[in-house]
């Protein structure tokens, strides 16, 4: 890098020690020489003298001067480490790292899964002296906010919230047809794993279903044929979304496992996926606070919702 440059902090950014961000952008650059950068006065933080202990705020602007680039042969090692240096990271501190599952990306193995997430924990380190963990999961099919612990302290106190229903966990959908939502939006439809192993499916059961319940909210709609949802799960029940949407008979585009047909429409055969997007998650930070954190649409989904003239923030 040549010439002096100004780096703001991102919202996901803020939190972390300087010396931690500093890393996690500059892994190449040894600790040593950027200590003696901050005790000359080469790093700034707003234009003051500052400590590699600082707390960033988003918004911040770190002053660079030039720093040494990385080795060719290193950042390609970097770029294939488990493939996870392809993940999108939203925000990292000592103890929470969030991610931004793409879809198509399985959590964790299985029979026919080669590649999953929980292989990759390992290039998801960054400098932590713990693999990350594991503390909740997302569909395979199903993209956005996906967050993981950075050592068993953190994985223990977000598990119990996840298990205390303490995260609050919003989703985008799109749906074929118009459904008419109770006046409070509560989709509460007790749900039961059925069939064999292997081609087992989650359907509405009253007599061994478990108590599920889904907030809905219409956001916008395409005449009668499509609506886009927002969909905030109340209770964390496997493929809850994409049963309660199939039970009211409007499945999320692209799901066959639940909609079948209904769920492709002619005017959206261009993104062969399921239609649901993790948009945000809000839940108490292990250390203190609270953490939200929030995933724009990926490019592909971007072009259903486009398709269908929906003004996407």
């Amino acid at each position: 890098m040549t010439g002096v440059t100004h780096v703001a902090v991102g919202d996901g950014e803020a939190g972390m020690r300087l010396d931690r961000w500093f890393r996690t952008r500059f892994s190449h650059v040894a600790h040593s020489h950027f200590s003696r950068l901050l005790r000359t006065g080469q790093v700034r933080l707003d234009g003051k003298r500052c400590k590699g202990g600082a707390r960033l705020e988003a918004g911040q602007v770190v002053r660079l001067p030039p720093l040494p680039d990385a080795p060719p042969e290193r950042a390609h090692r970097c770029a294939n480490s488990g493939d996870a240096a392809g993940l999108r990271v939203l925000h990292i501190d000592e103890e929470i790292l969030v991610i931004d599952k793409p879809s198509g990306l399985a959590v964790q193995g299985g029979s026919g899964v080669a590649r999953h997430l929980d292989g990759m924990l390992d290039g998801l380190r960054f400098d932590a002296a713990e693999r990350p963990r594991l503390v909740h999961r997302l569909d395979r099919d199903t993209s956005g906010v996906l967050v993981l612990a950075r050592s068993l302290a953190a994985a223990r106190a977000l598990q119990r919230c996840f298990r205390n229903g303490e995260v609050e966990k919003t989703y985008w959908a799109l749906v074929a047809g118009v459904p008419a939502l109770p006046d409070d939006g509560s989709l509460s439809m007790p749900l039961a794993r059925k069939g064999a192993p292997g081609r087992e499916r989650v359907e509405v059961s009253d007599g061994d279903g478990r108590h599920a319940v889904t907030v809905a909210r219409i956001v916008e709609t395409a005449g009668r044929t499509a609506a886009w949802l927002e969909l905030k799960p109340l209770t964390g029940r496997t493929h809850q979304l994409r049963a309660h949407c199939a039970a009211i008979g409007h499945p999320i585009l692209g799901d066959g496992k639940y909609g079948g047909r209904r769920a492709f429409l002619r005017q959206a055969t261009s993104v062969k996926r399921l239609h649901l997007h993790a948009r945000s998650l809000k839940l108490a930070h292990p250390g203190s606070g609270t953490l939200a954190v929030c995933s724009c649409l990926p490019d592909d989904l971007r072009r259903s919702w486009d398709l269908f003239g929906f003004r996407v923030p």
